[in-house]
């Protein structure tokens, strides 16, 4: 099942994740030692992570390395930018009509 990059941001324990390999790629047992939880459960998380396309999972030796794939990120970025363009000019309006309110007092 491919997943997209909302699912994966949508739970505090994925987005704790990438933050913690966006600034070193780990393993996964490093990356389980930053949770109370079981493996397995950081496993899953992982899964998901790397079926939404934020996570590659590279092999060296026994070990299975996470990098995070930022380009997966600008979709979310391209998405909260039309937000915030409507909502600025919004409230840039109801400054305008807040200060001509103001000054007609």
């Amino acid at each position: 099942m491919r997943r997209d990059v909302f699912q994966a941001i949508a739970d505090p324990t994925r987005r704790e994740i990438i933050n913690l390999i966006a600034h070193n790629t780990l393993n996964l047992n490093a990356i389980a030692e930053n949770f109370d939880m079981s493996r397995p459960a950081i496993s899953q998380h992982i899964k998901v992570l790397t079926e939404c396309g934020l996570v590659e999972i590279t092999q060296r030796g026994r070990d299975r390395y996470c990098n995070i794939q930022f380009q997966k990120l600008a979709e979310v970025s391209k998405w909260v930018e039309q937000y915030r363009i409507f909502w600025t000019s919004k409230l840039d309006a109801l400054e305008i009509h807040l200060s001509k309110d103001t000054k007609s007092k």
